[in-house]
């Protein structure tokens, strides 16, 4: 039977599911670069967005599952992650295959004896295709810019500068 990644199942960089909130000015921070882009839960979420959008969201998909994979310890748990990467993501059957030079060699007897590293350079080379193609559509799409809007609305919100105030009164006395 084929085990096959559920994209459910994915989480983001600090191991928990997306989740809408976010903090102020976080499209700075992911307009700095793809990495501080990826280490944001909120990120993560609209980046799969867009990508899904130009049908290219295995790409993180593939991306996020090694970064969980590096991250275990145990062996048996390691083979399962291995071969749901492969199945998913590598295999020339796979549902979404990520597209990677070299693919052909990783062939399923590596699976048997995984290691934390094992996908490094296909995640290194899905990583560079992300940053020089589809992260620069991204930060000039419709999605990113209405973001960073509604963020640049929401700092100049009379709200936001009173909250602020108070803030500065109660820690200022």
């Amino acid at each position: 039977m084929q085990s096959e990644l559920c994209f459910a199942d994915i989480h983001d960089s600090d191991g928990s599911s997306s989740s809408s909130h976010q903090s102020l000015k976080s499209t700075a921070k992911w307009a700095a670069s793809l990495e501080n882009l990826l280490e944001d839960p909120e990120g993560v979420k609209r980046f799969r967005e867009f990508l899904k959008k130009e049908f290219s969201e295995e790409n993180v998909l593939f991306w996020l599952a090694c970064e969980d994979f590096k991250r275990m310890q145990e062996k048996t748990q390691m083979q399962e992650k291995a071969k749901e990467i492969y199945m998913t993501f590598l295999s020339s059957k796979a549902s979404s295959q990520v597209n990677v030079e070299g693919q052909s060699r990783l062939n399923e007897k590596i699976l048997e004896e995984p290691h934390p590293l094992m996908f490094q350079k296909l995640q290194d080379q899905i990583f560079n295709l992300m940053k020089y193609d589809s992260y620069s559509r991204f930060l000039k799409s419709d999605l990113f810019l209405k973001h960073k809007r509604t963020e640049e609305e929401e700092e100049d919100s009379p709200d936001a500068q009173t909250a602020a105030k108070r803030a500065s009164r109660i820690y200022n006395t």
